[in-house]
């Protein structure tokens, strides 16, 4: 099916590389005005030269840490200036600190929960503010099965998943009547080199798969709500 998104102002969190860059490709191809923003200076711009190729849509980028409030609130008001407005937001922005609780570093704690958890919601008010003046809009929130499934290492992305999840639940309850529509992805295995792993294993769920559920997601009439979106590897390596 080919989506016609134009006019459609979206801002996608984590957009240089990985799921975030997928999503950011689909949508601009769609037609869709772009932002996105990363921490990595030289990443971001090889993304948006990358994503300014021939495409409907266009992409700009800008520097940002969604752990802090202070930078996410420049962002959006960066974003204010280049695309006029706000329809979608693609809180996609993550890390993976992996080890036993007892061995976790408080600082370490905090930097998974401050860009899992605290990201999301620093980027979620901004958007609502927008939202509300605009008469709706359409948050995404890109979750993880560790947001349901506890793993043996995973202390606080596990937390910061299962937050993330609750958090989108009660966003929708809050403001599905002010047209705000609200769904969180949870992807098993994705094929990134997220975490510090390999990409490369092709039993893995590719990004470019999840930006195709995004893409499902926005093709529903309004009036209906996919509010929680569960995805796995198909066939994934005997265990």
């Amino acid at each position: 099916m080919n989506q016609n998104l134009a006019g459609k102002r979206v801002i996608v969190t984590g957009g240089s590389r990985g799921i975030g860059y997928a999503i950011a490709d689909k949508l601009s191809h769609a037609g869709a005005v772009v932002a996105i923003c990363g921490r990595n200076e030289r990443d971001l711009r090889e993304a948006v030269t990358a994503l300014g190729g021939s495409r409907s849509g266009k992409v700009v980028g800008t520097i940002a840490d969604v752990s802090s409030s202070e930078s996410v609130a420049g962002l959006f008001r960066w974003t204010d200036e280049q695309l006029g407005g706000l329809d979608l937001l693609v809180n996609n922005a993550g890390i993976g600190i992996f080890k036993p609780a007892a061995e976790l570093t408080p600082e370490e704690w905090r930097k998974v929960i401050d860009v899992n958890l605290n990201g999301a919601f620093y980027c979620t008010r901004e958007a609502l503010q927008r939202f509300r003046l605009a008469g709706g809009g359409y948050l995404i929130n890109i979750s993880s099965l560790a947001g349901k499934n506890p793993f043996a290492g995973g202390a606080a992305y596990n937390a910061s998943k299962f937050g993330l999840n609750g958090f989108s639940e009660a966003v929708m309850l809050d403001h599905r009547a002010d047209g705000v529509r609200v769904t969180y992805i949870m992807p098993g295995s994705v094929d990134t080199e997220f975490g510090g792993s390999a990409a490369g294993a092709d039993w893995k769920i590719h990004p470019r798969d999840l930006a195709q559920i995004v893409m499902d997601l926005l093709a529903l009439p309004e009036r209906t709500l996919v509010s929680r979106v569960e995805v796995r590897p198909s066939r994934p390596p005997r265990k």
